[in-house]
């Protein structure tokens, strides 16, 4: 994930852009430059006619029938299970779970795996690089069990101090909860680390990796992560859906997080019987559409050339820099040596919400904010910055457009 070169050869950026009907717009009469990628991406023909599909033709519910469309519908819906177990190189097609997303992922941990476990004086380690729902299902926790946060800072650069960290653990660690990629600042985590130091410990280690897996491959056996929480939005899936892998004996020893529906294997008033993995965790009728596209924007992620699609947004973010950090004015928040297609920053003589509103009118779509993660902020003493972020279909030409507009605002508020 680290940048090191400005351009890539092999990688057809024109060719990904045709994929993506939505990019092909206006936006006040000039062409869209989006650049918003870390809150949600585009998503490409294939992943939306499989969701057509779905509804045209196969639309059912699943597991539940003997019919011909409910066979269809439940073949595609754990095809995509499969096709997801491949994608994080899980053990078992059990340890994958889908939920709406990663912050259901994260909250499920937190209820169905810590909160019966921990204790009052049990310590979960964070990060301050984390975006607010890998925060507030913890401090959730701590007010129901006594658990205490911990957190570990940031140096000038928004990286993950490791020996602070190191120095946090001890012999009431019970969990680490981190992002494996800041949302803020793009920061990548040293996740072997993390993980390694928090086993010797005897603690557990739940990842949000929402931020991660649109910008490289994750392995979640090698890394040795407990839990890895991801959502199908941000790699180019639809919305509202997403997953939690969990090594098995995990899973299997975490009562359901939530009653009803397809989570039940018997059910009378004397007591029931849950159903086995992955479904103990999935009550109710699915998103059976959203997890058929899930499955449809793996199936994408892995028709392309990832390694000369991570090259060629490793270029961007080298360029992107490059440009605005040139700007007078402007300084770049996360400097970290080691990061993905974010750049924030913030501009001396303009908030950055004016920032976005005048980018806006150029038709350039950025983030501007807290990002959902304001102990970034306090770290550098600014309430919001400016955020662009890159994914495989952006060009170098759509950060020159956005160098022209943020010359536009110097021009404003000059």
């Amino acid at each position: 994930m680290k940048t090191e070169t400005r351009t890539s050869s092999s990688f057809d950026v024109e060719k990904i852009r045709l994929d993506f009907p939505a990019l092909h717009q206006e936006v006040h009469g000039k062409p869209l430059v989006y650049l918003d990628n870390a809150a949600t991406s585009q998503k490409p023909r294939a992943v939306i006619d499989a969701i057509t599909h779905f509804y045209e033709r196969d639309c059912a519910n699943v597991h539940r029938g003997v019919h011909t469309l409910s066979m269809r519908a439940t073949e595609s819906y754990e095809g995509a299970r499969e096709k997801l177990k491949r994608f994080l190189n899980a053990s078992s097609r059990k340890e994958i779970v889908f939920l709406r997303g990663t912050t259901e992922a994260l909250n499920l941990v937190a209820q169905s795996w810590a909160r019966p476990r921990l204790k009052p004086g049990d310590e979960i380690v964070l990060s301050r690089l984390e975006h607010h729902s890998n925060i507030v299902p913890w401090q959730i926790l701590c007010e129901q069990t006594g658990a205490v946060l911990k957190v570990v800072p940031l140096n000038e650069h928004g990286e993950f101090e490791l020996e602070a960290y190191r120095e946090l653990l001890g012999e009431r660690t019970r969990l680490v909860s981190v992002a494996h990629v800041s949302n803020a600042l793009g920061s990548i985590l040293p996740l072997e680390q993390i993980v390694a130091d928090a086993h010797r410990v005897g603690a557990k280690v739940a990842v949000d990796g929402a931020q991660a897996v649109p910008h490289g491959p994750v392995d979640v056996q090698a890394l040795d992560v407990d839990f890895y929480c991801i959502s199908s939005h941000k790699m180019y899936g639809p919305t509202g859906i997403g997953c939690l892998y969990a090594k098995q004996e995990l899973l299997e020893a975490m009562p359901p997080y939530q009653g009803g529906g397809d989570m039940i294997a018997s059910v009378r008033f004397e007591g029931t019987t849950y159903n086995e993995l992955p479904y103990k965790f999935e009550a109710g009728t699915p998103n059976i559409a959203g997890v058929i596209g899930f499955g449809a924007a793996v199936d994408y992620l892995a028709s392309i050339d990832f390694a000369a699609a991570i090259e060629h947004e490793n270029s961007l973010l080298e360029h992107a820099t490059d440009l605005v950090g040139s700007l007078p004015g402007v300084r770049i928040l996360g400097t970290a040596e080691h990061k993905v297609s974010v750049l924030s920053w913030v501009m001396q003589s303009a908030h950055p919400h004016d920032v976005g509103t005048i980018l806006d009118q150029e038709g350039i779509a950025v983030r501007t904010g807290h990002h959902c993660a304001q102990p970034v902020m306090e770290r550098f003493g600014v309430p919001a910055t400016v955020r662009a972020s890159f994914g495989i279909y952006n060009t170098h030409g759509e950060l020159e457009a956005l160098a022209r507009g943020l010359e536009q605002v110097r021009k404003v508020f000059s």
